[in-house]
């Protein structure tokens, strides 16, 4: 999963020498929440929400309408954007990218090619829709999480027996975070599945794993069965 190909392409800049107005109205129009600043068709700086409100913030109390209005079309890009900004390759993954944002608590990163040409933006919300993706979740179902031995074939063991009731698997993800030594957990969503025959299912399922829970988006049915940080 590369950068590349989640991204947004669609990229809304300004200038340095633009206004603080003229960025405000930019996050307005397009609903965003943060726009790469270009000097010269490079790369130069950020401006976000937050920037631009801590801006104008401290002055607003001393302040009518009117000289607002004048002070925010009056300062420039340049003196409140983050300069030398945060960016990612477009060749990093999506999860080297999370851990970017998580590291350093920001919720977008520029994204550039080999050359350093600004070529896309990912943000938090970007991540979100990956993760939606990945999951599966657009497929409703039904999700298993298992507490299984780390050995090779255990996951197919659960796979094989879900097939057998000709249940179709949207997603299966695997975690070493919080299972105990020589296991892992894995998650696995399901659908086209007959409820009808989920009491099978089940009873089938925990010969082969320790069933952690089981959430069923279509009936909203949700069943814990071990307490784990999973």
């Amino acid at each position: 999963m590369l950068v590349k190909n989640w991204m947004s392409k669609d990229l809304v800049t300004i200038g340095e020498e633009d206004s603080m107005q003229h960025a405000l109205a930019l996050l307005k129009e397009h609903q965003i929440r943060m726009l790469p600043v270009l000097k010269n068709g490079e790369l130069v700086g950020m401006v976000s929400d937050s920037d631009l409100k801590r801006a104008s913030a401290s002055d607003a109390t001393l302040l009518d309408i009117h000289e607002l209005l004048y002070l925010i079309s009056k300062i420039k890009v340049h003196d409140i954007m983050t300069r030398n900004p945060i960016s990612v390759r477009d060749d990093y993954t999506v999860e080297e990218t999370a851990q970017v944002l998580m590291e350093h608590n920001i919720s977008g990163v520029p994204v550039t090619d080999s050359n350093g040409k600004l070529v896309g933006i990912i943000t938090r919300n970007d991540i979100f829709k990956i993760l939606i993706s990945l999951s599966g979740l657009g497929k409703k179902g039904i999700q298993f999480a298992f507490l299984i031995e780390d050995t090779s074939g255990s996951i197919k063991v659960l796979t094989d027996v879900i097939r057998k009731y000709e249940g179709r698997i949207a997603s299966i993800l695997s975690t070493y975070e919080y299972a105990p030594e020589g296991k892992r957990i894995v998650y696995l969503r399901i659908y086209e599945i007959d409820r009808s025959i989920m009491p099978d299912l089940v009873r089938e399922l925990k010969e082969n794993g320790t069933l952690i829970y089981l959430v069923d988006h279509r009936d909203n049915t949700r069943l814990v069965f071990q307490d784990m940080k999973a």
